[in-house]
């Protein structure tokens, strides 16, 4: 396994983040203890929840099980960079959502007695709050620092100003700020390219990109389709984006088989490959999607491979950060 750190900080993290939001739904708990086992054999260190996973709303599902995990000990909970999220609604209560300040402490305090544990090394914001001010947010935040409860503050779904925003609050409070912004970023979604990821770089925060196959498109789809064993794809968002984007599929997973290269494994290895970028999150539901997924490590993009899936799969305008992608 790989390591790096995560954005500015010391905080070393894997390559691979192992994203959590199919446990409970799609993985049953000893498949999801299993393959959190597998991950930490695999060198795994950091992995991703949020507290609305598992779609039951107010149960955090997904947490528990994760807790529940953990609690087995075997030094779990030591060798794991733990992140989640605050923001979601957790009750049909005004105040069970959002980032006011009672909602940021009080999920807090839910989410640790689910994951039963003291501390969240990452804690992050799941969309911006437009309507509570930076100050109310970085008050609660440095409270939960100061009780150690929390150890990194991250958010995610922020447009690039947003960021600038938030890190220009906490500068002012003479607080770290954001650590990390948890984005969509694949091949078929590049808006962040845009102003993100170069709001991001200035400010030191790593990239963490979600959805790195673009919801199973990116993974050998057609072929899978082919022979039956596609899982993914074929129903509601992803067969519409599926009938949007076939040709330019079909002309990837060309591309790939050239290569001699699983689909899923170009995808990521052209995420890792990007500026910015931290890990991106693997959502496995069995034990043989987590281990194929770690292929992406050794595939390396020569030049001609990164023009030709620019070409497959064009960057928003003329490419790069704004305002050059729009302006001259």
């Amino acid at each position: 396994m790989e390591y790096t750190n995560l954005g500015r900080t010391g905080l070393s993290v894997s390559r691979l983040c192992l994203g959590t939001m199919n446990f409970g739904p799609q993985t049953d708990e000893p498949d999801s203890f299993a393959i959190m086992d597998r991950a930490l054999e695999h060198g795994i260190n950091f992995f991703d929840t949020a507290n609305v996973y598992g779609w039951k709303l107010g149960e955090g599902v997904t947490e528990q099980i994760v807790g529940r995990w953990f609690a087995q000990g075997g030094g779990r909970r030591d060798k794991v960079v733990l992140a989640t999220k605050v923001y979601g609604k957790m009750s049909e209560w005004p105040n069970d959502q959002g980032l006011s300040a009672r909602h940021i402490i009080r999920a807090c305090e839910d989410s640790l007695r689910r994951l039963q544990t003291d501390t969240i090394d990452l804690y992050q914001m799941h969309h911006v709050s437009r309507t509570t001010p930076w100050e109310e947010i970085w008050q609660a935040m440095e409270t939960l620092v100061a009780q150690g409860k929390v150890l990194y503050v991250g958010s995610s779904n922020f447009a690039g100003w947003h960021i600038a925003q938030a890190q220009a609050a906490a500068g002012r409070r003479n607080f770290l700020g954001l650590v990390s912004e948890q984005s969509i970023y694949n091949l078929l979604t590049r808006h962040v390219e845009l102003e993100v990821i170069p709001a991001a770089q200035h400010y030191g925060l790593g990239i963490i990109p979600w959805s790195p196959l673009h919801g199973g498109l990116l993974s050998g789809i057609i072929r899978k389709m082919a022979d039956g064993s596609a899982a993914r794809g074929t129903s509601g968002r992803s067969a519409d984006a599926l009938a949007e984007h076939r040709t330019t599929i079909e002309a990837y997973e060309k591309l790939c088989a050239d290569l001699g290269q699983d689909p899923a494994d170009v995808a990521l290895a052209w995420l890792l490959s990007r500026p910015g970028v931290t890990a991106p999150i693997v959502g496995p539901r069995t034990m043989d999607q987590l281990d194929r997924n770690l292929g992406a490590l050794d595939v390396d993009l020569d030049e001609a491979t990164l023009t030709r899936l620019d070409e497959l799969f064009p960057p928003i305008g003329n490419g790069g950060p704004g305002p050059e992608a729009w302006a001259w």
